[in-house]
């Protein structure tokens, strides 16, 4: 890539639920991902807490796209764009190969074309990993991967949905190093998604390394953290669990702000918060049932838009 890339994006597609529920599909993988006890309108609630997470974001000075999910087929993680496509500032759209049947209905055409629409954007060209599903191969966009796209460096987690040779596609055409490790919970299952335990801001990364098998795999990958000039905020297995690796950092048109949903943000402690808010402006944003259910949060809702403007 030519050309150079901020870590935070003036803008973000979010997409409208129109069928959200709990996914049978992706829950063998995703261990964030819980049936609720009781029987309760997961669409619903799921709407009201979209609606008012994407009103606090725009209200924080972010550009907030929505696209419309569509009934049929029923896609239950609609909600999570970021798994599908990424978008990057020299035009290029970036497709991703999914683990889940379901969620490879996600990737619509209209999506895009609401992206390019709203926003005045241009795309220059698409670089489609899917075919990669074929042969059981899966990346699952920025969840999969953690981008830091001023030093050009993807940290992924390896588990079910994140594989080597989609990984070395990915990397060779967008210009990116890899640094790859293996991680698992409390109890021992891998990690699904590398956005649920480490975030990487401009000045900042957030981290779970306790959940890094290898001694030597966590001493690399904080090595790359603090030499790419992060301060490091180190998150507990339980403080993960709560979503507090899920976070985003966002350009506001005041400066810098932080997506944090209430979940993960009261399993923080007050050093942690503290040093956080030292970044970017806070925004907490309550999402109890989209995190129950889909078993993401609020940095899975939203995909940045990195692309260039209509000359």
């Amino acid at each position: 890539m030519s050309v150079p890339e901020t870590q935070c994006a003036q803008a973000v597609l979010m997409v409208r639920p129109a069928g959200f529920a709990f996914n049978p599909q992706t829950a063998p993988s995703n261990a964030f991902q819980h049936l609720p006890e009781a029987p309760r309108p997961a669409l619903q609630a799921a709407l009201a807490e979209f609606e008012a997470a994407a009103l606090l974001i725009a209200q924080a000075g972010v550009r907030v796209i929505v696209a419309d999910d569509t009934p049929d087929p029923p896609k239950p993680d609609a909600i999570f764009p970021n798994n599908w496509v990424s978008f990057h500032a020299d035009g290029t759209v970036v497709l991703y190969p999914m683990l889940a049947v379901n969620r490879r209905w996600e990737r619509r055409d209209e999506v895009l074309a609401t992206v390019a629409r709203a926003g005045a954007f241009r795309v220059t060209r698409t670089v489609d990993l899917t075919g990669h599903e074929a042969s059981g191969q899966f990346l699952e966009g920025t969840g999969s991967l953690v981008l830091d796209r001023r030093a050009r460096i993807a940290y992924a987690c390896l588990s079910p949905r994140t594989h080597l040779d989609a990984l070395g596609d990915f990397a060779q055409q967008l210009g990116y190093d890899v640094v790859t490790f293996d991680a698992t919970d409390a109890a021992g299952q891998p990690i699904y998604h590398t956005n649920v335990m480490m975030a990487v801001g401009s000045g900042f990364a957030v981290i779970c390394s306790a959940a890094i098998a290898s001694p030597a795999q966590r001493a690399a990958v904080i090595a790359r953290l603090t030499g790419s000039g992060h301060e490091v905020f180190e998150i507990s297995l339980a403080q993960m669990q709560a979503f507090a690796g899920n976070i985003l950092e966002l350009a506001g048109a005041g400066g810098p702000v932080l997506a944090v949903s209430t979940t993960a943000w009261r399993a923080l402690d007050t050093t942690q918060r503290g040093g956080l808010a030292r970044h970017a402006r806070v925004v907490c944003v309550d999402i109890p049932s989209i995190e129950e259910a889909g078993g993401g949060g609020i940095r899975c809702m939203l995909a940045e838009v990195h692309l260039p403007g209509r000359t």
